[in-house]
């Protein structure tokens, strides 16, 4: 755990498990296992904001009193891996198109979450991970998906009292409302 009492800059990057030791952290852009079927970052390990982190604290401890904990399934990302995935799937609905702006994930105050019960189970959920099919298609209205929208709208409820806004097409990413400039030169050896 890292040492609380020195003051860090909400604007540093950190390593969230060094502050938030409950979240679990599973990136799946570190893997094949995303919608690219591709690895497009080299590290597995999460960062984000110092002031992010401090926020994705206060909703951990929200979800451990129901019995949850929070995975991660992606925070920051460089730049180059942003105009990977853009390559792959320039669809701005889904992937930010690097070339008129930058996603929240390359300032480091976004990031991709489900929730996990005490066994690490994940939670029922309106879709996987990345599927955009399935996202356009749901139906949160419909009866057999109840228990998955009542799952996810309290994700979005204890998400955006914390400080954070969620994306109007994918409900597992929320962004930090608080604005920081884009990360350059990122080293995942800090």
């Amino acid at each position: 755990m890292a040492d609380d009492k020195k003051v860090l800059d909400d604007g540093e990057l950190v390593l969230v498990k060094d502050y938030v030791e409950e979240i679990i952290t599973d990136l799946k852009y570190s893997t094949e296992d995303n919608f690219t079927l591709k690895v497009i970052y080299n590290y597995s390990d999460a960062y984000l904001r110092y002031g992010t982190v401090k926020k994705l604290k206060k909703a951990q401890e929200i979800f451990k009193k129901k019995g949850y904990r929070i995975k991660i399934w992606d925070a920051y990302r460089t730049v180059e891996a942003q105009r990977f995935m853009w390559e792959i799937y320039p669809d701005d609905d889904f992937v930010a198109d690097p070339n008129i702006g930058f996603s929240n994930h390359n300032r480091g105050t976004a990031v991709d979450v489900t929730l996990v019960d005490e066994a690490g189970n994940e939670l029922k959920m309106p879709t996987g991970f990345d599927d955009f099919e399935a996202v356009m298609n749901y139906d949160p209205e419909d009866e057999k998906n109840k228990e998955r929208t009542e799952n996810a709208s309290m994700l979005n409820e204890i998400m955006t009292s914390c400080g954070f806004r969620r994306s109007t097409t994918e409900w597992w990413h929320f962004n930090d409302t608080d604005k920081y400039p884009v990360v350059e030169g990122f080293n995942s050896i800090i």
